[in-house]
């Protein structure tokens, strides 16, 4: 049987190849892709070649632990049905609709294991954003907003909508977000956000024209991927205002000051990364507990409604290079088989 892959196969370019794949073994299916979605964030990084050399493409994810090299496929947001079982497996899993962290290809072979079955009543265009809502849910469970507090997040890509949706359905006293681009700023007003704006803010100013005291926000979600954003967050922050990073800015070097706004207002900057979770939690939560909530928000929040362009996955260099060069006019782009 023939599949089309996708690879990375060098600075700013990627290609659409013809492939034989073989049968599914003893433990695993085969998935036929309905869509897969690209991360604006990490697989730009690998676009334009800014990951550190000899880093593994991603260490949670058993058919992606290997080291970088050109070319390589990549991505982890794919939906599909399972369209035949290994010869030791049932054949009740079949027509099933089911989630893989897999690069994006038309068939692949999962081990049982590794695949997760999408609920029932969730489309696939749904389904797709179980990654980037799970990773909004991570970042929520590092920030550890409180009720009542004053909450600022800078970048609302993807991730930093949902992190937005989330954060308001836990009554924040004022929930501000920042991002460059005009239909980004809508959405997050429809998702929740009180106030959605450009660039640079003076916070004091406005926490004090919501009637809040003007001594800077309580948290801040840093999620631009720009690694200038940081410095602002320093910038705006109040004493103990708690920075929470879910940025990853590859190769590319942050320059911030840590001078006196940094050191008097006792500042604590903490990283956020979905793969794993952090040691205080995880007596009580594992992954399978944040993927049952992750779905219950993904009903909630009907994260579809953020996907702005479809491109068949033999038009994939058109799809990055969109990315790349159009982002005023787009927000999730998925691929179709």
């Amino acid at each position: 049987m023939k599949r089309r892959s996708l690879y990375f196969t060098g600075s700013g370019k990627v290609e659409t190849r013809e492939e034989e794949m073989d049968p599914p073994s003893g433990g695993e299916v085969m998935i036929a892709t309905g869509m897969s979605a690209i991360s604006a964030g990490t697989e730009m990084l690998f676009f334009h070649d800014m990951m550190d050399e000899g880093m593994v493409l991603d260490t949670g994810i058993g058919c992606l632990n290997e080291v970088i090299g050109y070319p390589f496929k990549y991505g982890y947001c794919s939906v599909g049905t399972v369209i035949e079982s290994g010869p030791n497996l049932p054949r009740i899993l079949e027509d099933q609709l089911v989630f893989s962290f897999h690069p994006h290809e038309s068939h692949f072979n999962s081990p049982l294991e590794e695949i997760i079955s999408v609920p029932e009543g969730i489309p696939i265009e749904d389904a797709v954003f179980l990654p980037s809502m799970e990773t909004a849910l991570s970042l929520v469970m590092d920030a550890r907003p409180m009720l009542g507090e004053k909450v600022v997040i800078l970048g609302q890509g993807v991730i930093g909508l949902l992190t937005a949706a989330l954060l308001s359905r836990m009554s924040p006293s004022l929930l501000v977000t920042l991002d460059p681009l005009p239909n980004r700023r809508r959405m997050s007003l429809e998702l929740g956000a009180d106030i959605s704006q450009e660039g640079e803010i003076d916070i004091d100013e406005t926490l004090m024209n919501h009637d809040l005291n003007g001594d800077g926000p309580d948290l801040i979600m840093e999620l631009s991927g720009d690694p200038r954003a940081l410095d602002q967050a320093i910038r705006m922050a109040g004493f103990e205002s708690r920075i929470v990073v879910g940025s990853w800015y590859g190769k590319r070097k942050v320059d911030m000051i840590l001078g006196e706004k940094f050191h008097r207002n006792r500042l604590r900057i903490v990283s956020s990364q979905v793969s794993n979770i952090g040691p205080s939690l995880s007596g009580r939560w594992d992954k399978d507990r944040r993927f049952s909530l992750a779905w219950r928000m993904i009903e909630e929040i009907v994260p579809s409604r953020l996907i702005t362009h479809r491109f068949d996955i033999g038009d994939s260099q058109r799809a990055y290079d969109m990315i790349d060069r159009e982002k005023d006019s787009l927000m999730q782009v998925v691929f179709t088989y």
